[in-house]
């Protein structure tokens, strides 16, 4: 199922969602003209890596501490190709808007990184040996999903559907919709424990994290309005 777009209307503009992606867009372009070596290298310095903040921990180094607790929010704005890009990009497009709308302009960016927190830790928990370098924007999205997943579960997600490569136009509810998307990460998950040849290179473990997390203060969030209006 390919999420075309959400029939949920807005009251004001998502200001914030659409720096954003023009951020994401903009760094990405940026990093594309770096020669190869340059690239690797820039990945490298501001993507995430679980085995340098662990040797952080181990040697007591603060000042290395912090230098990779920075890496944690600067490789939410990294991607390693094209089509990783516009796969959160367009995520971040379709459910930020609403989300946006209803937390407010500077919340939903606190929620925004402190969800791509809460995926980083998670996925550090799994992997706190990997050398390998962690990149996207994809946990936060996942904390944008999980919150949507709370606060509109009712709203309809037009959806591509193909049988036997026939597209079918389709219109799914956001529950349904990211309900499905949460299990093929937790079963994703779950395979990428036994080796990296099944996690396909996909930090499963950072959207499941940032999709609770999401769950989480989307239930406060509801529950806060709830007795607000009471």
């Amino acid at each position: 199922m390919i999420p075309l777009r959400d029939i949920n209307p807005t009251r004001r503009t998502p200001i914030l969602t659409v720096s954003l992606i023009i951020i994401n867009v903009g760094i990405f372009i940026y990093q594309m003209g770096l020669p190869h070596d340059l690239t690797i290298r820039f990945l490298k310095t501001f993507g995430f890596i679980p085995e340098q903040l662990t040797k952080a921990i181990i040697l007591g180094n603060f000042e290395y501490l912090w230098v990779n607790l920075f890496t944690i929010f600067s490789s939410m704005f990294l991607h390693g190709s094209f089509m990783h890009l516009i796969s959160n990009m367009w995520a971040l497009w379709l459910f930020g808007d609403n989300v946006e709308d209803k937390l407010g302009h500077f919340k939903f960016l606190f929620f925004y990184l402190l969800s791509g927190v809460f995926a980083s830790f998670t996925h550090y928990l799994f992997y706190f040996n990997s050398p390998v370098v962690t990149i996207g924007a994809s946990g936060a999205i996942a904390g944008i999903m999980g919150i949507y997943f709370i606060l509109f579960p009712y709203a309809k997600i037009k959806t591509l559907f193909l049988v036997l490569w026939l597209p079918f136009f389709i219109h799914v509810p956001a529950f349904l919709y990211i309900g499905l998307w949460f299990i093929s990460q937790i079963s994703n998950g779950i395979l990428s424990l036994f080796g990296p040849i099944y996690g396909f290179g996909i930090a499963w473990w950072a959207h499941i994290g940032g999709f609770i997390y999401g769950l989480y203060i989307g239930k406060k969030y509801r529950k806060r309005m709830y007795f607000f209006w009471k």
